[in-house]
């Protein structure tokens, strides 16, 4: 495999996706690998660095492609006590903490999901998300706790992301949310872009970003007068943004219980039942647990379902919750 590749747009060429015109000229490259290497920083379209796999090409255009080379002992096992709902030759299916990251990244290269894949005996994992991310098919957040889908191989990789693609993955998540959502049922369908104030977070945008869609429905509300009033929802994602559920909800002004990044203050906190109180602002994680992962196997192209129970640091508010507003 070439370490650079050099392309020229033909005039029969152009208005294509940048990674649809390089995928259909390096039949070597899958389109997720090259998806991977262009969000990655490795793409220059007449010397200027292009980080939007969707970029339409022009006539005339230099394409210079940089494709890394891979470090094998970039990674360092970590051991952790990884808890594996499925295992197969094609999947593995974790159910993750919180608190833990999912792949390497600034400031934490070695304690992560991915470091504890590397401490499992025998296993082998794609490749198609770069050094850092071997197996890493989609994410979710360190504070977030719940199931995620790892792959052995790149076919496995590649099915899968095409799943991902179509959005038609099961995600369900439950979250609990300060006050009500109105209506109590309903589909939130918003631009999501890098937030102009900090990079760090994400915001709905009016004109620019991607389309983000979370379905969610009321479960249960929690109120009276040693209560403040909350939620807990279900939210079925149709599309996986970053922290896309997060954002939504904050829109809503309904902002997670425990969410340091998108968080909100209320004056009646002061009010609450002291054990309820303690146990919401001691939480050291927001209330969001990806409780349901589906999709079509890889190789036997079955639908196959799983299924997490809140952790008990979670189930535990919710108890008390349920006990004070009887």
């Amino acid at each position: 495999m070439k370490n650079i590749i050099n392309l020229i747009v033909n005039e029969n060429e152009i208005n294509q996706r940048i990674d649809i015109y390089i995928a259909n000229k390096e039949r070597k490259l899958s389109r997720t690998k090259i998806k991977n290497l262009i969000i990655n920083k490795n793409l220059k379209i007449n010397n200027i660095l292009i980080e939007d796999p969707s970029k339409k090409i022009l006539s005339g255009d230099s394409i210079i492609l940089k494709i890394p080379e891979i470090k094998k002992e970039s990674i360092k096992p970590f051991d952790y006590n990884l808890n594996i709902k499925f295992e197969d030759n094609d999947i593995i299916v974790i159910d993750k903490s919180s608190g833990i990251s999912i792949h390497p990244g600034a400031g934490n290269y070695d304690n992560t999901i991915v470091n504890a894949l590397m401490n499992l005996r025998g296993r082998k994992y794609s490749n198609i998300g770069g050094e850092l991310r071997p197996g890493i098919v989609h994410r979710i957040d360190k504070n977030t706790s719940g199931l995620i889908v790892v792959a052995k191989n790149n076919y496995a990789h590649e099915e899968l992301s095409k799943q991902f693609s179509k959005h038609s993955i099961t995600r369900v998540y439950q979250a609990l949310i300060w006050g009500k959502l109105r209506p109590q049922k309903g589909k939130i369908e918003t631009l999501i872009k890098r937030s102009s104030r900090n990079r760090q977070l994400m915001e709905v945008g009016v004109s620019k970003g991607k389309r983000a869609v979370t379905n969610y429905k009321t479960l249960e509300i929690f109120e009276n007068s040693k209560v403040p009033t909350f939620s807990l929802v279900e939210c079925n994602l149709e599309t996986g943004r970053t922290h896309q559920i997060r954002v939504h909800m904050s829109y809503k002004l309904n902002n997670i219980v425990g969410d340091q990044k998108y968080k909100k203050k209320f004056k009646k906190i002061k009010y609450v039942d002291e054990n309820l109180k303690n146990l919401i602002l001691n939480l050291d994680r927001q209330f969001l647990h990806a409780m349901k992962l589906g999709f079509i196997h890889p190789k036997s192209q079955k639908y196959i379902e799983f299924e997490s129970k809140l952790p008990l640091e979670l189930e535990n508010i919710l108890k008390k919750l349920r006990k004070t507003v009887k």
